[in-house]
């Protein structure tokens, strides 16, 4: 295990890289998937997969800082950005229906084979699903602020285990806030030292995209469907000790959804993953950018290419 001094360790800064981010939608099982596409076809692939209550809007800016070495692509799950929010009566949203739709999209795409993957917030459990599917594709895997330990939930997890145990219309009613601009923006700004730096464009676009036709009731029903990630946690553990894949964690430690130890917690199935700790949120890519770009650089130089 290398813990990593969170200090950039190259000149070359995020506004310095080429950007050729481009923007387009494909239908997926009948729905519209919108997503981001970057770099050259050839380069090694990177897929970004996004949190709550975010899209593939929180890697705009990476996105652009990686294209000179990377193919990049991320797209926006149903329910989420761009892509259309299909009625939950008919479209089931749980974790395993997203991933099967960014499988299909994958495909579709010609998005596949030998590629890292970048798993934040909600992505770590389409992440885990998707190679769970497809376990020769990972080449190495980035973890920012995606726990996959139990004991890693924070208190912030306590009305959606009270949601877990008994879903009924007051249990759903605690977790509202989540939902509501507020209890948005918090998710964005607790715990960054520097708040003024945060574009208030995350969260007044994420509560446009709540404010949807059926965009609450999805998110409602992927609260109560993160159980099956809690269960899948002793899982994703044990494939992470046996087949030791290539891992750089990047935690910002005072994530709301999680304790500030969570990311070292890895480190007992992954001994040799190197961890960079950052003094900031759940979406560090707002205020670390250029510590996260250049430790990605170095990282893929050393241990991937």
């Amino acid at each position: 295990m290398t813990r990593i001094d969170p200090r950039p360790t190259t000149k070359t800064t995020a506004q310095s890289r080429p950007s050729s981010v481009v923007h387009r939608t494909a239908t997926v099982a009948g729905v519209d998937v919108f997503y981001r596409e970057a770099g050259s076809i050839g380069s090694p692939k990177l897929l970004l997969l996004h949190g709550y209550p975010a899209s593939s809007h929180q890697y705009r800016n990476l996105m652009p800082a990686l294209a000179d070495r990377f193919h990049l692509l991320a797209p926006d799950y149903p329910g989420f950005g761009n892509t259309g929010v299909p009625d939950p009566s008919s479209f089931a949203y749980t974790f395993e229906h997203l991933t099967e739709i960014v499988d299909q999209l994958l495909h579709e795409v010609d998005f596949t084979g030998s590629m890292g993957i970048y798993m934040e917030g909600y992505g770590g459990a389409i992440g885990n699903r998707l190679v769970d599917r497809h376990r020769d594709w990972l080449q190495w895997q980035i973890i920012q602020n995606a726990n996959a330990y139990e004991e890693g939930l924070s208190p912030a997890w306590d009305p959606f285990k009270a949601l877990w145990s008994n879903r009924s219309p007051e249990t759903e009613q605690a977790m509202m806030s989540f939902l509501e601009p507020d209890g948005v923006k918090l998710v964005y700004t607790h715990g960054h030292k520097n708040p003024e730096t945060l574009s208030p464009d995350n969260w007044n676009m994420d509560s446009f995209f709540l404010a949807r036709q059926n965009a609450k009731q999805a998110q409602m029903d992927l609260f109560y469907d993160f159980r099956s990630n809690v269960a899948l946690f002793p899982k994703w553990q044990e494939s992470a000790r046996r087949y030791q894949p290539k891992t750089l964690i990047l935690w910002g430690c005072n994530d709301i959804f999680f304790v500030p130890s969570a990311g070292e917690m890895y480190l007992r199935d992954l001994p040799d993953a190197e961890l960079l700790s950052l003094d900031s949120g759940h979406f560090i890519v707002e205020d670390s950018i250029d510590d996260v770009v250049a430790v990605i650089d170095r990282f893929f130089d050393e241990r991937v290419a």
